[in-house]
């Protein structure tokens, strides 16, 4: 569970308490004054596995966390955006590459992190990529390429792990799962 980090209302700047409102099951911030409920919630992020032929285009990080490692474009969805635009988006931000969303690919929770990542496949318009600002490198890769130990999170392990057996398999599935924190990385 996240630690709460509500500590004034946003309606009236007040002190909030914890408690559990009227209707609800669960403890909320809740302001002393205006009595406004507040709501935390998991942050969504949407990513994307861009296809080139035989070929995935992949990101390695320019920022922290886990700088120089490598991943597929993925990022917090903003306010006002479907999350195939948000995938898409950040596809153009960290690889400089348009991309046509077809299909919904995975969706991961993250727990740890109160995170839900929605992974899409999509297809790169034209093999025309380079570096955003949030990269250092960006690089179409075959399966066999892809830099197993210099992953730069658990969820991009699993998700290009799915995706190498269903590319094996030539059946494309949609995964649904939880995905842990390892251990001891780097």
């Amino acid at each position: 569970m996240a630690p709460h980090t509500i500590q004034y209302c946003n309606q009236c700047g007040n002190k909030v308490v914890r408690k559990i409102p009227p209707g609800e099951t669960l403890v909320r911030a809740v302001c002393v004054s205006c009595r406004t409920v507040h709501y935390q919630n998991p942050k969504v992020v949407a990513g994307c596995i861009p296809e080139w032929n035989d070929q995935i285009l992949l990101c390695r990080r320019a920022i922290e966390p886990r700088k120089g490692l490598w991943t597929f474009p993925a990022g917090f969805m903003e306010m006002g955006e479907s999350v195939e635009e948000a995938a898409a988006r950040e596809t153009l931000e960290e690889a400089q590459a348009n991309v046509h969303i077809h299909s919904l690919y995975g969706m991961y929770s993250l727990r740890h992190v109160s995170q839900v990542y929605v992974v899409f496949r999509g297809t790169l318009h034209q093999p025309e990529f380079s570096p955003g600002e949030e990269s250092l490198e960006v690089q179409l890769m075959t399966i066999q390429q892809i830099p197993w130990e210099s992953l730069a999170f658990p969820i991009i392990r699993e998700a290009l792990t799915h995706y190498v057996e269903d590319r094996q398999r030539g059946i494309f599935e949609v995964h649904v799962g939880t995905v842990s924190p390892i251990k001891n990385v780097l």
